[in-house]
């Protein structure tokens, strides 16, 4: 159904005339093109297109990916039949208060979404920013990016690593250069990423080529733990993956490279997360280099960092294996250690590790923590749970397993009080002592 002109705006922007679609006192451009790309190439920027009016395809563009039996369960089936497969997934949308002021300039929030580097999109109804935007009339641009086999492995002249952070950075680019037309302020930028999302915005601040394109990071539940000493790992996937590189049909490369998987398992942990940024390759760094990189950028970038106190319970307390021996009694003491454990190792103390190294530098930096407070909450506060409290949409998340037995007045109570500190984080790069907090969050200045 084709929106009727009421229900419709047109941004004059310097990249073209974009429309936008109103929706209950916010506006939105869908699925704006920022960049192109051919197979295993870099994405170059796309050139303003002034002579047509820029419309959104009918369905959302999403990178080629495996449903996660994990993620449909824990968070909620993924409406496949609204999504088309597109390996050049360089988009964005927008979503801005639908009333500003004239010449009123919005802090401008980017959405790098996880996934494991290799599933998700940048428009995925958890993740619709409408509540939060509303509320604290800020803009939130969400980034679609290029993932798995396509954005996040490589490392010959045939297939480049890191492709899909040098999407991120034209995404930046664009955004840099036209989110003015929306009505945000194109110099206080904050990126906001959640686990693997988390983990692209960490490596931004050190690669090549940002300078400038943002001012503040929030980093959410970064599995910092996983980052090192992967380069033999990677290279043995893409030596196995090499017959996959000239497939046509990119279904039968999801399936195919899934048999791989299991493969790389005798790397441990990190084989948890076979996809992944690429040290020693454009745009970062060798790894014996990246924290003294984090550390000469540490005054160049406000940073919020944190994770949720029990990450791991996503992963462990929902397998059915292993609640069949360890899900109660002395087994579940067992379940309970391992969860703090492994939180521990590949979320907290990396996080505060990253925290007192940029701090130890001079950086403004926050570090938190959310934890569930629900005494009959066996899975307590797992990787993911940030995600409702950040965006809200009840009805997105009214399927999920994550929130079962959690009320979702309690959610948005902690939710709302969560979005405020974070939207005045965005604005300011400060958390003030007398801000109210949500009875869930940790929180302190380094």
């Amino acid at each position: 159904m084709t929106p009727n002109q009421q229900d419709t705006t047109i941004f004059e922007t310097r990249f073209g005339r974009i429309l936008a679609l109103k929706e209950e006192g916010i506006i939105r451009a869908r699925s704006i093109r920022y960049a192109r790309s051919e197979r295993f190439k870099r994405s170059v920027s796309v050139e303003p297109l002034l002579s047509s009016l820029i419309t959104s395809p009918e369905k959302t563009p999403v990178c080629p990916q495996a449903l996660s039996p994990l993620v449909e369960k824990m968070i909620g089936a993924t409406p496949v039949e609204s999504f088309e497969a597109d390996e050049a997934t360089q988009y964005l949308s927008i979503t801005r208060p639908e009333i500003i002021a004239e010449n009123e300039k919005l802090p401008v929030v980017v959405w790098i979404h996880g996934g494991s580097h290799e599933i998700g999109c940048g428009d995925l109804a958890t993740a619709d920013p409408a509540e939060w935007v509303k509320e604290q009339h800020i803009i939130v641009v969400t980034v679609s990016y290029r993932l798995g086999l396509f954005g996040f492995l490589g490392g010959d002249e045939n297939r480049p690593a890191n492709l899909g952070l040098l999407d991120m950075i034209e995404a930046l680019k664009w955004i840099k250069t036209n989110i003015a037309d929306f009505g945000g302020d194109e110099n206080n930028i904050t990126l906001l990423g959640q686990s693997s999302g988390g983990d692209a915005i960490a490596h931004l601040m050190i690669s090549e080529g940002i300078d400038g394109l943002f001012q503040r990071l929030i980093i959410q539940s970064a599995p910092l733990g996983l980052r090192h000493k992967r380069q033999k790992m990677s290279a043995e996937f893409l030596r196995k993956t090499e017959v996959l590189k000239d497939e046509a049909d990119v279904l039968k490369m999801m399936d195919e490279y899934g048999k791989l998987v299991p493969s790389v398992i005798k790397y441990g942990l990190k084989a948890a997360m076979p996809f992944g940024i690429q040290y020693g390759h454009f745009p970062l760094c060798k790894e014996d280099n990246s924290v003294e990189m984090w550390k000469k950028n540490a005054k160049k970038y406000d940073v919020l960092i944190g994770f949720n106190n029990d990450e791991t319970a996503f992963y462990l307390k929902t397998s059915e294996a292993l609640n069949k021996y360890f899900g109660k009694g002395f087994g579940l003491k067992i379940m309970d250690k391992t969860v703090e454990k492994t939180t521990a190792l590949i979320y907290g103390n990396p996080a505060k590790q990253f925290a007192q190294n940029l701090a130890d530098a001079g950086g403004n930096v926050y570090l938190f923590r959310i934890h569930s407070k629900l005494k009959d909450n066996h899975i307590g506060a797992p990787h993911c749970i940030d995600l409702p409290l950040i965006f809200g949409n009840e009805s997105a998340w009214k399927s999920s397993e994550l929130l079962r037995n959690i009320p979702w007045s309690r959610i948005y109570e902690n939710g709302k009080k969560l979005r405020a500190l974070w939207a005045e984080f965005a604005r300011t790069g400060k958390i003030s002592d007398t801000s109210e907090r949500p009875e869930i969050l940790e929180l302190r200045k380094m």
